[in-house]
């Protein structure tokens, strides 16, 4: 099945955060049939059969493909504003709303073009 939609996370304002984000137009003008949808961990999201999500992963030397959750660490939550991506795919995989997933991490070292051209074989 085509890749149809692909979460985008990332923070702008961060360098260690903004790749996804940096690679974005590039992405798009080479996939047009894919819907990259930039959004807020925070936000309610409308979770396609297979989700696809494109976001940083500190810790990686390299870009991986993670198809669980049980490769990452809970990052600690005292306040709301300590609710993320990760917090809310756990919530919706214990609401069984979360049936496939693919997760492309990018290092935050990496540069654009590897991250460009890695993410590109993955979507193909």
């Amino acid at each position: 099945m085509p890749i149809r939609d692909v979460f985008v996370f990332g923070n702008p304002d961060l360098a260690v955060d903004s790749l996804p984000l940096r690679i974005l137009p590039a992405l798009r003008e080479q996939f047009p049939k894919i819907q990259f949808q930039v959004l807020d961990p925070n936000e309610e999201w409308k979770i396609p059969e297979e989700l696809v999500m494109l976001d940083t992963a500190v810790g990686l030397k390299e870009v991986k493909v993670f198809t669980n959750l049980d490769a990452f660490a809970a990052p600690p939550r005292v306040t709301m504003h300590d609710f993320d991506a990760f917090t809310n795919l756990r919530y919706l995989q214990k609401l069984g709303k979360l049936k496939k997933i693919k997760i492309i991490g990018l290092p935050p070292r990496i540069s654009e073009k590897a991250a460009i051209d890695e993410v590109s074989r993955i979507l193909r």
